[in-house]
């Protein structure tokens, strides 16, 4: 599964840099042959999403090492650590074009040729199908950097949309709607910016060992339960690692059973858990006299 998730995680990055980087250069020479300050802003976008696409990449390669002496749980971190790192990236692009945008409404310039409504139309097809192609990846392998890496594909064609939009308004309005395309790019450098927050919360929340999502502990309960000779659960805490999870178990079993019986019992339970629950990597146990309430 784990191999799987990098061939997938690998086709959309590859999609997400190709697309990314025609897309930057068409944009950055359109914006300033067509003096479209929210065109630039929008190839500026676009080159972030190339950086994005890179470390998305390397993330998830790096995560699908093994354990080894010096990481013995694992890389699976190095996945959390792109989607943050993209999330981070996704707020200051949404920085820079707020602060160029307001610096462009104070020093007024000349308004942007018609042809450059045509190319960001071009650009909002292109980059919303992008945005489905690698959403619904992230979506099949449960990763959140690809999907992370998604919405920055959605939030350069949020601010096509709303360049096209003001250089829309700039064309049919004439002068008095001259500064309409600044005005369009500070609008998308919000979105732009609630995104990244929002997108920036999982992995955060993760790296603070949160409770992971899904009841994942409570599906471990269930199915510990299930097994003969398991007479409770005191305890069970997990965290999430990357894709998998870890587990820390107190497993209640009568106190009068042998050491040996209940160690294999330990095992019976772990080996249980993780073939039902394939993304658990492991289960610390610690044996637990049963006391009845």
């Amino acid at each position: 599964m784990t191999t799987l998730r990098l061939k997938h995680s690998l086709r959309a990055t590859a999609a997400g840099l190709a697309t990314n980087g025609l897309l930057a250069i068409i944009k950055l020479v359109a914006g300033i042959v067509g003096h479209s300050y929210a065109l630039i802003a929008d190839a500026i976008e676009s080159t972030a999403d190339v950086f994005s696409s890179v470390i998305v990449w390397r993330g998830m390669v790096i995560a699908d090492r093994p354990a080894d002496a010096g990481h013995p749980y694992g890389h699976g971190r190095a996945e959390t650590l792109a989607a943050a790192a993209v999330s981070v990236m996704l707020l200051g692009a949404a920085a820079l074009i707020l602060y160029q945008s307001v610096r462009e409404i104070l020093h007024p310039h000349q308004m942007p040729a018609p042809f450059t409504l045509f190319v960001l139309l071009g650009v909002v097809l292109v980059k919303e199908g992008l945005f489905r192609f690698v959403d619904g990846i992230g979506s099949e392998i449960e990763s959140p950097a690809v999907t992370t890496d998604a919405w920055h594909h959605r939030s350069d064609a949020i601010t096509s949309a709303a360049a096209a939009l003001g250089i829309g308004l700039s064309l049919v309005g004439g002068p008095r709607f001259a500064t309409a395309d600044e005005w369009a790019a500070i609008f998308a450098s919000a979105i732009i910016a609630f995104n990244g927050w929002r997108l920036l919360r999982l992995p955060l929340a993760e790296l603070m060992e949160a409770e992971p999502q899904g009841d994942v502990a409570g599906q471990a309960r269930a199915i510990a339960l299930q097994v003969a000779g398991v007479q409770g659960v005191e305890k069970c805490f997990a965290r999430q690692l990357g894709y998998g999870y870890l587990l820390e178990m107190h497993l209640e079993v009568d106190g009068t059973m042998p050491v040996r019986q209940a160690h294999d019992l330990a095992h019976e339970v772990k080996e249980t858990i993780r073939t039902k629950f394939p993304r658990i990597r492991d289960v610390t146990m610690h044996i637990e006299p049963f006391s009845p309430p």
